[in-house]
């Protein structure tokens, strides 16, 4: 005599949105997130319009900018306004070159680069009150602002379309 046993039924599989494996905060916590994450970090094109205003209206910048890589990093191209200040040399120069009663904001290469926040820590152990600009240099020239080089000033024939507003300079953020 001969059995057939036949497949077992496929066990019932739940489906997890990935989104969602982490419930979403209270609404509560998040806003108190957000607000802290708004408290440490600055965008290209909120910096950009700073230096606008301060260069054409003449209002006050109200924060200093350091660009924390390397001199061969800062001739290839750097903010125009920026302070040159090397992650390594903020414990020795900082208290020299910044001045602690204003904000700074401090830059590395972009996002996959952990400097800018390295060096805004280091400035914040000094005692100075810090940001980190998002998207670092490579945001900044990706959003099509001017960058000074060893060479001169220069601007990027048009900014990056999947990386700035396309039809205005304000993403209406």
């Amino acid at each position: 005599m001969t059995t057939t046993s036949t497949p077992a039924a496929p066990e019932a599989t739940t489906t997890v949105n990935p989104v969602l494996r982490v419930p979403p905060a209270a609404p509560a916590a998040a806003a108190a997130h957000f607000r802290a994450s708004l408290a440490f970090h600055a965008d290209v094109s909120d910096v950009a319009a700073a230096f606008t205003a301060h260069r054409e209206q003449g209002a006050g910048l109200g924060f200093q900018l350091v660009d924390s890589r390397s001199t061969p990093s800062w001739d290839q191209a750097h903010v125009p306004g920026a302070v040159h200040l090397p992650t390594a040399l903020i414990p020795e120069q900082a208290e020299q070159l910044l001045d602690k009663g204003l904000p700074v904001v401090t830059y590395c290469w972009g996002p996959g680069c952990n400097g800018g926040a390295r060096s805004a820590l280091a400035l914040a152990e000094l005692g100075f009150q810090v940001k980190e600009m998002l998207g670092g240099i490579e945001y900044w020239i990706r959003e099509g602002f001017e960058v000074e080089t060893w060479q001169g000033s220069e601007r990027r024939a048009g900014a990056d379309p999947l990386t700035a507003p396309t039809d205005s300079g304000d993403c209406g953020c």
